[in-house]
């Protein structure tokens, strides 16, 4: 018996006893709802899982392995506590924050009758689709439709670029008089947000009577949502709590190979500006998906991310189909806005929680359902899996079995797995949370315009637009110290030393193209060796006689950044000479990504070894 099959059958003690169990069991079939009457062709789970995709965001800008098998390296227990999680008396926490708007009392309790069920509405002062609704969720609040829902909103100063405590108050002080019957409850501590893994805004949460989440929205919810809720309030979202319900929006491919799904009209979310988010997406099967994607939630520059199951042989699988074999991994889509975070960043925060050497196993989780595995939707996204993968092979004494495909298929998990460690504390979780607030800093180079020849990819002018001031905060220590203060990663600890995807290695501070991975060769001395950079004149040579030697340094051109010393003991056929550079000066670019990067006149450079 599998550890979901052990924890289902405790269910209704984990949610509080509430009186669900059967409903898990049972097949969930879509029936006329009786009480939303002016959409009949959908029940509350499909009303609402059609809005998921509806946000305007703004990121927070606020490795070691766990495996054994790891080299070097001791096990970690994975077991996360239930403080990383939804506490369970949110409704208490909720009614002890201090409340803003004049005349509707000072704390939460004033505004949160605890015999009701409850409507969360999580924004910020700077997301202009949250300021374009508060006066539609007030008007809800006063309507008699709603007499069964508390309606309230959240504030979090000081977080996800939110003002602080002070100026916040002071603004809202300026505005609150249009809105006097909506309630601002103010959590300066960012609990609730970061426990939830809110990253968009609006997002909303959903209450049941005892406080415990039903569902979470990463985004905004229509007139009619909100309308269903609150005639479903009345029976305490049993529908939403419905076990084998599953969310509306399930994902297939299209005859291209495309991700096709059904989304609301305008179903994308928004940034700061009220712009869409460039949102791009990857599958990660990494063991239990509860774990995988509370903590992925966590994760700075992480929109969204959904449970469902990958690549197996049966259509739109139940969750008992596919413990019995239907051939799916547990997976999470994880969806990513690609100007706070890259792919490469993503796949470094799921490969520091698997054991990536573990076949079908994953924690206490045995199970073909459980083997590791990332699936990608854009071929470009193939050579920087392959290079993740790769640069983490040397760290481990065993094989590297990470599933490395195209996506084939994905369908969304039911209902109860969504947000399921938010629902439930006490659930079991082979993920360690915490790892998610050890935040690993996405590339630092600066967006280059289009080039149309070698010569203009060349041109140190594009390279010049970096802040040498910000680099103690842009970079790594290990970065800093060998770029601005000449220091020396040890021997064989980087991964780019075995790395040979094809592709370019550029100037980690300033982007400036240096190398080509078709220059790149095993030297055997521990460091990533070169025969030659891509052109002389994006270095510089000094004499460097420090440890009582006479070498030859080497910098970068335009940023001046140290990066390594050249020898004359290279491939006698290829020059002779030997580029040895640190791995932390560098940033690998794969082929597939260069043109998109601004390099794509040197595609043509790159030949296969």
């Amino acid at each position: 018996m599998s550890r979901k099959d052990r924890h289902n059958n405790s269910y209704n003690n984990d949610r509080n006893n509430q009186s669900i169990n059967q409903s898990l069991k049972r097949e969930f079939k879509p029936q006329r709802p009786r009480f939303f009457k002016n959409v009949s062709a959908f029940g509350v789970t499909t009303i609402l899982s059609a809005g998921l995709l509806l946000a305007c965001g703004q990121i927070s800008n606020a490795d070691n392995n766990s495996s054994s098998n790891a080299k070097g390296s001791t096990q970690n227990s994975g077991v996360t506590r239930s403080r990383d999680m939804l506490p369970s008396d949110t409704l208490k926490q909720m009614q002890a924050l201090p409340q803003l708007t004049k005349g509707l009392g000072d704390t939460g309790a004033a505004v949160i009758d605890s015999s009701k069920p409850t409507l969360v509405k999580f924004w910020a002062s700077w997301c202009p689709l949250c300021l374009g609704t508060l006066e539609e969720t007030e008007s809800w609040r006063m309507d008699p439709k709603f007499a069964g829902l508390n309606v309230v909103t959240v504030a979090s100063p000081g977080h996800l670029n939110e003002k602080d405590a002070s100026a916040f108050n002071s603004w809202y002080a300026g505005i609150q008089a249009d809105y006097p019957n909506l309630p601002v409850l103010a959590d300066g501590s960012g609990d609730m947000i970061n426990q939830l893994g809110v990253q968009v805004y609006p997002s909303w949460a959903i209450l049941d009577k005892n406080g415990n989440l039903v569902h979470l929205v990463k985004g905004n919810i229509s007139a009619e949502q909100a309308y269903a809720l609150a005639e479903n309030a009345e029976n305490d979202f049993a529908e939403l709590k419905s076990g084998n319900a599953k969310p509306a929006n399930v994902k297939t491919l299209d005859s291209n190979n495309k991700i096709e799904t059904i989304k609301q009209k305008d179903g994308v979310y928004y940034n700061d500006q009220g712009k869409p988010i460039n949102t791009r997406s990857i599958y990660l099967a990494g063991g239990c998906f509860w774990g995988v994607e509370a903590y992925m939630e966590r994760v700075d520059g992480v929109v969204d991310a959904i449970s469902g199951y990958a690549n197996g042989d049966t259509a739109n699988p139940s969750y008992e189909q596919v413990i019995r074999g239907s051939g799916h991994a547990e997976a999470v889509e994880v969806i990513y806005d690609a100007d706070k975070t890259d792919l490469e960043t993503i796949l470094k925060y799921y490969l520091r929680v698997i054991d990536p050497t573990s076949l079908n196993k994953q924690g206490n989780d045995r199970g073909v359902q459980y083997r590791t595995g990332i699936y990608y939707t854009d071929p470009a996204d193939k050579a920087i899996v392959d290079a993740a993968l790769q640069q983490i092979e040397s760290k481990y004494n065993q094989p590297i079995v990470v599933e490395n495909e195209m996506l084939d298929n994905f369908y969304l998990a039911e209902m109860y797995h969504q947000d399921y460690l938010a629902k439930n504390p006490n659930g079991y979780c082979h993920v360690d949370l915490s790892l998610a607030d050890d935040k690993i800093k996405p590339s630092t180079r600066v967006q280059l315009a289009p080039a149309n020849t070698v010569a203009e990819v060349l041109d140190p002018k594009r390279y010049a637009n970096f802040d040498k001031n910000a680099l103690k905060d842009t970079l790594t220590k290990a970065q800093y110290n060998i770029t601005q203060q000449a220091g020396t990663e040890r021997a064989f600890s980087h991964e780019y030393d075995d790395l040979f995807a094809p592709g370019v290695y550029v100037d980690v501070v300033s982007g400036e193209p240096l190398f080509l991975s078709t220059d790149k060769y095993q030297s055997g001395c521990g460091w990533p060796s070169f025969t030659k950079p891509i052109d002389m004149q994006v270095i510089t040579q000094h004499q460097d006689t420090a440890f009582n030697m006479v070498r030859t340094e080497v910098r970068s051109r335009v940023a001046d950044s140290h990066l390594g010393h050249v020898f004359p003991d290279g491939p006698k056929d290829r020059g002779g000479l030997r580029y040895c550079i640190n791995g932390g000066a560098l940033q690998f670019i794969p082929v597939s990504v260069m043109p998109q990067s601004g390099y794509a006149p040197l595609v043509k450079l790159v030949k296969e070894q």
